[in-house]
């Protein structure tokens, strides 16, 4: 059964960075889509950015393009979000999740495996 750990949430004020990161255990990671999520209180959950197995086509949420940059390490097994220009807005818990399969990804994809969440707060 994969894994997924979240880290490297936390505050921020407006215009800073944070580098999320999905530590994945129990599975092969390369044969995985990864996806980043966020919910803020109120809200629905929505998608952020997520990446293919193989690494290409990065998917990004019209919201954050341009802002955000996800990439995967597949020795360290894990993947990364670094936020830059962070906003109010932004402000959520974020959500890694693992989909098998080789396409490209999606955020409708066959998320099957989620991690427990990590808090961002971008607050002066």
């Amino acid at each position: 059964q994969p894994q997924l750990v979240e880290s490297g949430g936390g505050l921020v004020q407006p215009g800073g960075s944070l580098r999320l990161s999905c530590a994945a255990s129990g599975f092969t990671l390369d044969y995985y889509a990864i996806g980043w999520f966020r919910q803020a209180p109120g809200k629905e959950r929505e998608g952020v950015s997520c990446i293919s197995a193989s690494g290409g086509s990065p998917n990004y949420a019209d919201s954050v393009k341009g802002r955000f940059t996800i990439s995967r390490d597949s020795a360290k097994r894990t993947v990364y979000l670094q936020m830059n220009s962070l906003k109010p807005e932004d402000t959520a818990v974020y959500y890694c999740a693992a989909a098998r399969t080789f396409r490209p990804c999606v955020f409708h994809g066959p998320f099957g495996s989620w991690g427990q969440g990590t808090q961002v707060t971008v607050s002066s």
